[in-house]
């Protein structure tokens, strides 16, 4: 796996985590605090309507003590006056304090007075509460208790809960003692219930008492809040629940707000991720993944002319140009080796062929010279001298004897010399045979593959002119085509191709002396021509220096055979040159138009497209 995928599948996973803890902390901890807050508004709304129901419950007491307080009702609990009902108790008197009942009671708890009317059509309820001649036994509200103030509460009657209110009897000025009670009622219709809903500020119903009085209760449905409370009359007994509905308008907006919010949260962390993977890419990924592919690529390859040349300061930049500067040290020590090696190889080679031919010349110096001394000592200037003399004739017939006897001792000694050389000749040609095989056993060696390396062009063409003469580079100058940079690496023998160009380099800037020119130019180009077996790799060195006649086209490359001065030039550089290119597998030419106007030498070798592991390894 990656660090790719593995950067990526943790910057994933750590949203997923984050997620899924936001989703938590949704569940359990943003929705319950919103639950808190419903619940605290319902029991608010239940406070409302409970503070709303006491200010009714106090208005109808508030009432009750003026009527209470009054020296027209102290009067008439003393004198019982009809007049005073007459006057003052009526259906409009009722309808004008908003209440269904009206009773005054005295300090033993008889009804002197009861009235109720229904204010909608003011016409009596009849209710029995108003009927009754004295208060029901265990009534809580007496005489003495009211002394000191009011009472409230709800009392259960036949037409429904009524509101009650109570208040002592006094002289009009606050003053006892109290000569009874005065009590106002009002029903609990459901229009009051509505304007009592509307003052709270909530949804609010009134439900049947419950079996026995219970604490505050909430109970939570999908949409509602609802919140019940038990109401107990003035005996202490249930009388009605009061339930308030509050729409859980808070959930569902907590709701729609986390929704949106994991929306946008899973958004933003698909939008990070993206961002974070792009900017990890681009940042760290792609350099990293460049530079991975870089030491894979010089790894598998050996190809240690790529460079990545990263254009930056951080980590990656550091370890880019580190790995550049090693790959660079470990070319130049590679190219290096190579050439000392080739150096070293063809100093051996020179040595062993220079120790077998001397071995082998030694013995035919020997022979030479002893071939030397016995023909010096055959006596050939004597036997000539008196042939001479027997051809200018000679008069004394002793000294003609003497002569031919000389002349027949003379030929038998040198006829033995004569067999005496055949002999050395034989010998000596069969010593010159042994040198031939010697040295065709040491072509034979040569023909070893040559070491393939990864180099450009343009670096092949600078290595080239470093091994070339202070003067040949002061006289000639070499342009490298933009065709040489455009192939870029190829794999070739490197060092044999380097002393192809050194040699066609030196003999361009002879030619350009010999056309009598300070200065001349000599243009390197390159293409890939396809083949049966791969490519091949076309040099073209072209030099505007003295040139070459039509009828030395093909000698150039003959051993021995030069245009230059023979005490500076031998024939050897070019027939060189073709014998190294022939061995390489490709072939040399030349292409002039004639004395000057320059020539051209053309190289064909074959390319190889990678470089072999074996010839690597020996790299």
């Amino acid at each position: 796996m990656s660090i790719r995928s593995k950067i990526t599948a943790l910057i994933a996973g750590i949203f997923v985590i984050l997620g899924l803890a936001a989703v938590l902390v949704g569940d359990f901890v943003v929705m319950p605090s919103f639950a808190d807050l419903e619940r605290t508004d319902a029991r608010t709304a239940m406070r409302r309507i409970d503070y709303v129901l006491e200010r009714t419950q106090a208005e109808v007491a508030t009432l009750a003590t003026d009527w209470g307080n009054w020296a027209e009702t102290y009067r008439f609990m003393d004198d019982r006056n009809p007049a005073f009902v007459t006057t003052n108790i009526s259906s409009t008197t009722l309808r004008q304090l908003n209440v269904n009942a009206l009773l005054i009671v005295d300090r033993a708890g008889q009804i002197v007075l009861g009235t109720d009317v229904d204010l909608t059509s003011e016409r009596p309820l009849g209710l029995e509460f108003t009927r009754r001649r004295a208060l029901p036994e265990g009534f809580p509200w007496h005489v003495e208790r009211l002394a000191v103030g009011t009472a409230w509460g709800l009392l259960p009657t036949e037409q429904g809960i009524m509101l009650l209110g109570a208040a002592p009897v006094l002289d009009g000025k606050g003053h006892g003692p109290a000569r009874g009670m005065v009590l106002l009622g009002r029903l609990l219709t459901p229009d009051l219930v509505r304007a009592l809903a509307a003052q709270g500020q909530s949804d609010l119903s009134l439900l049947p008492p419950p079996a026995s009085l219970t604490p505050e209760r909430i109970e939570e449905q999908p949409g509602l809040t609802r919140v019940f409370r038990s109401l107990a009359d003035v005996y202490g007994r249930p009388i009605a629940t009061l339930r308030v509905n509050v729409p859980r308008a808070v959930t569902q907006r907590g709701w729609q707000a986390v929704e949106v919010a994991a929306a946008t949260l899973g958004i933003a962390a698909v939008l990070v991720l993206i961002l974070l993977v792009l900017v990890l890419n681009r940042v760290v990924l792609d350099p990293l993944s460049r530079v991975t592919q870089h030491a894979v690529t010089v790894g598998e390859g050996r190809d240690l002319t790529t460079r990545l040349d990263l254009a930056r300061r951080d980590e990656i930049g550091i370890l880019a140009l580190e790995l550049d500067r090693m790959v660079e040290r470990v070319a130049e020590s590679r190219t290096q080796l190579v050439d000392q090696s080739f150096q070293a190889g063809f100093a051996e080679l020179a040595k062993g062929v220079l120790h077998n031919l001397g071995n082998a010349m030694t013995p035919i110096s020997v022979r030479l010279a002893n071939l030397d001394e016995r023909l010096q000592l055959a006596g050939a200037e004597d036997a000539e001298q008196a042939l001479a003399e027997l051809q200018a004739g000679v008069a004394d017939p002793q000294r003609r004897a003497d002569l031919e006897e000389f002349l027949r001792l003379a030929c038998r000694e040198l006829a033995a010399t004569v067999h005496t050389v055949q002999q050395d000749v034989a010998v000596m040609s069969r010593q010159t045979s042994l040198i031939q095989s010697t040295l065709s056993e040491q072509m034979s060696s040569t023909r070893n593959e040559h070491v393939i390396e990864p180099v450009r062009l343009t670096d092949l063409v600078s290595q080239s002119l470093e091994i070339v003469p202070d003067s040949c580079r002061q006289r000639l100058r070499v342009q490298p085509d933009e065709t040489l940079r455009r192939l870029g690496v190829v794999h070739v023998a490197r060092t044999v191709l380097r002393l192809i160009l050194q040699n066609l380099i030196i003999n361009a800037a002879d030619a350009v002396r010999d056309a009598g020119r300070e200065r001349g130019t000599l243009r390197v180009s390159a293409e890939i021509l396809p083949a049966a077996d791969g490519q091949q790799l076309h040099l073209k060195c072209q030099d505007d220096g003295v040139g070459i006649a039509p009828q030395n086209l093909e000698r150039v490359f003959e051993k021995g055979f030069s245009t230059k001065s023979p005490e500076t030039n031998h024939g050897i550089g070019l027939h060189w040159c073709a014998n190294a290119i022939g061995a390489l597998g490709g072939r040399i030419w030349a292409v002039s138009d004639g004395p000057g106007c320059g020539a051209s030498l053309h190289l064909v070798v074959p390319l190889m497209t990678r470089l072999p592991a074996s010839l690597a390894g020996a790299a």
